[in-house]
């Protein structure tokens, strides 16, 4: 295979192992690391939405053993049955969501401006949500200090995975991000930055396996046994940049808040929007 084409495949695994996570998007740095990089067409579609299972994978190697536990238990122990159910119950209405309306926000949104434009509402409501949790859930010291709702996901409600759940449909939206959708949507509901982030680690595991396996399965006529390299490339690069981002965006959280990702987001599509304006860049579907 052509080495350049691998070199590319690679770029596109490091751009989503590095923003799967992250409330920035990687659909949305997908669609404009590909239109630069000049990775377009069906097969390139079908590949983005595929190397999301490496990033997955990722997930699932970092928290093996709070899954093994879970599965484990899932016969006898209330917390596994919980944690199963609410995961279940937020997965469902992303999936209805993406089988009904993927084809139309695929033909209409999954365009560079769109998604610049995107990344820029969505750095404003993630500037508003945390000065909003700052505001209710700020700090204070020993027994005076205030708690999130929602502290941790072994303490979730049904509810509060339906509502999670519902959040997520927002990211068929390219450049709203799932991550983002779900894990500001959640604090905004009151769940703690911590929870809402591992929540969405969680539910991120049957979405976009899901996701990827549908894509592949739908798209097959567009793929080739000579694709593979390319695949696997973009896979095995997914799955070690997301580890790393998983394991650094754990610590990171646990101090700090996501404002700065919302000051890129703006930033980032601002520069789309003004190089498409001027003619800089010829941004490409």
């Amino acid at each position: 295979m052509d080495p350049i084409l691998l070199l590319k495949a690679a770029l596109m695994g490091l751009v989503e192992g590095l923003t799967e996570f992250l409330p920035i998007s990687s659909t949305g740095h997908l669609i404009l690391a590909g239109s630069l990089l000049d990775f377009t067409g069906e097969t390139a579609k079908v590949f983005d939405i595929a190397i999301q299972t490496g990033a997955i994978f990722a997930v699932i190697w970092h928290y093996r053993q709070r899954l093994t536990a879970t599965v484990a238990g899932i016969g006898h122990d209330p917390v596994a049955q919980r944690f199963v159910r609410n995961v279940a119950i937020a997965f469902i209405p992303a999936a209805l969501a993406g089988l009904l309306l993927a084809k139309a926000v695929k033909a209409w949104l999954f365009h560079p401006v769109p998604v610049a434009m995107a990344f820029i509402v969505g750095g404003v409501i993630i500037l508003w949500a945390e000065r909003r949790h700052h505001r209710l859930y700020g700090e204070r010291d020993l027994e005076g200090q205030r708690h999130a709702r929602v502290e941790s996901v072994d303490d979730m409600t049904a509810r509060d995975a339906l509502v999670v759940g519902l959040l997520q449909c927002l990211a068929l939206i390219p450049g709203t991000s799932r991550s983002g959708a779900t894990i500001i949507g959640a604090m905004v509901y009151g769940f703690s930055r911590k929870c809402a982030t591992e929540f969405s680690f969680f539910l991120g595991i049957p979405t976009l396996i899901a996701a990827g396996a549908y894509s592949v399965i739908k798209e097959r006529d567009h793929l080739h046994w000579a694709d593979l390299p390319m695949f696997a490339v973009g896979l095995v690069v997914s799955f070690v940049s997301a580890l790393l981002c998983i394991r650094w965006l754990l610590r990171y959280v646990s101090t700090h808040d996501f404002s700065i990702f919302a000051w890129y987001r703006i930033v980032f599509g601002a520069v789309v929007l003004l190089t498409a304006w001027t003619g800089v860049v010829s941004w490409s579907a």
